[in-house]
């Protein structure tokens, strides 16, 4: 298993207690974590919205080429203009846990969950988050609406994740 993380825009959290989820549709008390390879998704302030979406095995190469420019190695956060400014000043910090309780959940890509307390084993500031997509080669795409994107998003044959979308500030 790779790393578990729990990004926060609050640097100070010495251990993290089990607790719902209605977000998930988790009723039940849970330390939630994401792993390495989807930490990016949440390298932002907590209620910005954005879209996330790649290829995977499954996705036709006429989506590859129309969303991902040809490049099925590609991963992409789109975010709206308006939410610009936020990221621009935001600064997150991650926190590494420790897997020996966690397990994951559902079907989800990345997430585990743990059902005891857990304490952190570090925590990473994270500032410049637009300069560390770029480091990372995450395509940090800003649009000045994320709806009509993600409804094509969503109906391809991409992987994808929505987070916080209903924070959105239009809607068509």
């Amino acid at each position: 298993m790779s790393a578990l993380w729990h990004v926060s825009e609050d640097g100070a959290i010495a251990r993290f207690e089990p607790r719902s989820n209605l977000e998930h549709d988790s009723r039940e008390a849970l330390v939630w974590a994401i792993d390495s390879e989807h930490v990016p998704a949440y390298w932002f302030p907590r209620e910005l919205p954005r879209g996330t979406f790649w290829a995977v095995d499954t996705t036709t190469d006429e989506d590859v080429e129309r969303f991902l420019t040809g490049d099925r190695e590609r991963r992409v956060h789109a975010i709206e203009s308006a939410w610009l400014s936020t990221l621009r000043d935001a600064r997150v910090f991650a926190y590494r846990l420790p897997p020996e309780t966690f397990e994951q959940y559902g079907r989800a890509a990345g997430y585990f969950v743990s059902r005891e307390a857990v304490e952190p084993l570090q925590v990473v500031e994270l500032d410049d988050l637009i300069g560390r997509h770029a480091e990372a080669g995450i395509e940090l795409r800003i649009v000045p609406e994320l709806w009509p994107l993600w409804e094509r998003v969503i109906g391809s044959t991409l992987e994808f994740s929505g987070i916080r979308l209903r924070n959105l500030t239009t809607r068509t």
